[in-house]
């Protein structure tokens, strides 16, 4: 049995939250470069190069990246052999993201119930989602998820006879509705399968792959990849003022799901498709 005191998860989401806020991953970065440099459109080419400076101004002044900072998205994946001492779990993990939020200087952006609009003032509490796993290691992943991309998410309860191409065009129209609200070019995350809940939830985590990497299995695999073709062909672009590069990556998770159903989620990420990974 493995002890983990509940400091160590406050202080890793603590900075996780904010190193997350300020710094863009290298497969953001690396992607959006790529595409920036195949880019015709002269005005997709000037966004891009806004978008490379903002980038490197958060880098070097320690500024977040987008103003808003995000609601936090937290994932645990805990090992049935780890023993947490020192406190509630879920209170450590919100301390965190309340420290993060006060001592990185990130916009509080919850409020307390969805009609009164009373914000919280620390960002919190997260969304946080627990999976038990073998092992004695605790693996955290944080996303601060911002509310312009986070508006343009739908889930459908397609029948299984609308097939691959039924939930391929759903994908699509979904990204097309949304435009240039989540602020393209975006990262698609798709939950296909589960119930009404856990379609949604693996479109989130969906978000969470680095760029680059592809579902493990290979019809999911090449189902990313021609929905990225697809949806680049939308004509969006960055910023949604034209362009070929309206997506950087589609993420697929896929799981079991009922003889009558086929539920399929899209999660929308802006460009600064901001996570971070810890593990203890």
């Amino acid at each position: 049995m493995k002890e983990i005191h509940v400091k160590q998860i406050t202080e890793s989401v603590k900075k996780m939250f904010i190193d997350a806020n300020y710094f863009l991953g290298d497969d953001v970065k690396g992607c959006i470069k790529v595409c920036a440099s195949c880019e015709k459109n002269e005005l997709a080419k000037q966004i891009f190069d806004i978008i490379g400076k903002n980038i490197d101004i958060a880098e070097k002044g320690v500024f977040p990246l987008c103003q808003d900072t995000g609601m936090a998205c937290i994932f645990m994946e805990i090992g049935q052999d780890v023993h947490f001492t020192g406190g509630n779990l879920y209170e450590a993990v919100n301390e965190g993201v309340r420290q993060g939020c006060l001592e990185g200087y990130l916009r509080q952006s919850i409020v307390r119930d969805p009609f009164d609009r009373v914000n919280t003032g620390d960002s919190t509490p997260a969304d946080i989602n627990v999976e038990i796993v073998s092992g004695d290691r605790v693996k955290i992943l944080v996303a601060p998820k911002g509310f312009g991309s986070e508006n343009m998410s739908q889930i459908k309860m397609l029948s299984p006879a609308e097939g691959v191409n039924g939930a391929e065009d759903f994908i699509v129209d979904v990204v097309r509705q949304a435009g240039g609200n989540p602020c393209p070019p975006v990262v698609v995350g798709v939950g296909i399968g589960g119930n009404f809940s856990k379609a949604a939830l693996m479109a989130k985590k969906a978000l969470f792959r680095p760029i680059g990497v592809h579902n493990s299995q290979r019809f999911y695999e090449d189902m990313e990849k021609r929905l990225l073709d697809k949806i680049n062909l939308l004509g969006i672009g960055p910023q949604g003022l034209g362009g070929k590069t309206t997506a950087l990556a589609v993420n697929i998770i896929s799981e079991p799901t009922h003889i009558a159903g086929m539920p399929v989620a899209v999660n929308i990420n802006c460009h600064v498709s901001r996570h971070k990974e810890a593990i203890l």
